[in-house]
């Protein structure tokens, strides 16, 4: 397939999966505010198509984890049933759903912020890997921060539900960690096999 079809079939499952999980999410104000960020991010892509496009690989794996999100979003992270059979299984504390989307957003998205420092801001070397790291960072932190302030002034009383702490006060320093083991994870493949990722985004003749 070419990047035009791949893209398109891209596009074309994400708006799939979200429209069946926008049917009778779990609690509709919850996944109203879970959405903000995530179409917000969305239209971003789209706005700005025509002045930077990331390879297909980096739209790949936004997909998937703006397909994790779109999940935990329907059920409430703290819901999510795959969630409680891994706590059942593996006698968990908790429900591990929303640790895995942290863990995933730095699995999965510090390969488009690479992307972004390489190619429009020139970076190569060691800061090629250390800055997407640090960026992953400071952006799950900067995000914990900015869902506080969405719950506290939209809807305080979904506080709980929205930011999925399940009583552990904890909560947010352990999923910036997440973030920050996901990223690493990805990186030291990269280092390890520089040429797993191709930043090639040549249209298709």
């Amino acid at each position: 397939m070419n990047r035009t079809t791949i893209l398109r079939g891209l596009a074309t499952w994400y708006l799939g999966v979200w429209g069946l999980l926008a049917i009778a999410p779990h609690d509709r104000h919850d996944w109203l505010l879970e959405n903000l960020l995530a179409l917000t991010f969305v239209a971003v892509l789209v706005l700005t198509f025509r002045l930077f496009q990331f390879s297909t690989t980096s739209y790949l794996l936004i997909t998937v984890f703006l397909t994790l999100h779109a999940v935990g979003a329907h059920y409430t992270y703290s819901e999510v049933p795959l969630g409680f059979w891994l706590k059942h299984t593996f006698d968990l504390a908790r429900n591990p759903f929303d640790r895995i989307v942290h863990f995933s957003y730095g699995l999965l998205l510090v390969v488009p912020a690479r992307e972004i420092l390489m190619r429009l801001a020139g970076v190569r070397g060691f800061w090629s890997y250390y800055l997407p790291i640090s960026g992953m960072v400071a952006q799950g932190g900067f995000f914990e921060i900015i869902e506080a302030v969405v719950a506290m002034l939209v809807n305080p009383e979904l506080g709980a539900a929205y930011l999925g702490t399940q009583g552990d006060v904890w909560d947010a320093q352990k999923d910036v960690a997440a973030a920050f083991v996901g990223s690493l994870l990805t990186t030291l493949l990269l280092l390890v096999t520089p040429r797993t990722v191709s930043y090639n985004t040549e249209s298709d003749p």
